[in-house]
């Protein structure tokens, strides 16, 4: 497990995590009235749909086993199947990007995961390379 984890997820007190191979530490807040998942990595601001924490869970369970993350930016090509490839597609439920801001709205699989392992939602794996992540 992501074992530098506290903050109760609020902006005046958010989650302090490290991303899966464990290499940074950024903060993330559930903005509720906003309907956003906001993750500040240093002085850039990501924000994702926060409907994407049910929205990947789900996914993750329908298929029933580990999902490769395949992080990648914003524009990048992706690994076809993976988390990042999903989060993008034309086929998930919001019809594309859960990334809000344009230019910013890769990394999903980098930043995400690990909010979802801190609300026991799934596994996420901490290699240097090539992490998957599964429902719990």
């Amino acid at each position: 497990m992501n074992m530098i984890s506290y903050g109760s997820g609020t902006k005046d007190d958010p989650w302090v995590l490290k991303t899966p191979p464990q290499t940074s530490e950024y903060q993330a807040w559930r903005h509720a009235d906003a309907g956003q998942l906001v993750c500040m990595v240093g002085t850039t601001k990501l924000t994702y749909q926060l409907r994407c924490l049910e929205d990947l869970h789900a996914m993750l369970k329908a298929r029933g086993d580990w999902v490769v993350l395949g992080n990648a930016d914003e524009g990048k090509p992706v690994a076809e199947g993976s988390v990042e490839a999903w989060a993008r597609d034309v086929s998930n439920p919001v019809g594309g990007y859960y990334g809000l801001r344009k230019g910013y709205r890769g990394r999903f699989a980098n930043y995400v995961p690990p909010v979802m392992e801190l609300l026991g939602l799934a596994e996420v794996e901490h290699n240097t390379r090539g992490n998957r992540m599964r429902a719990l």
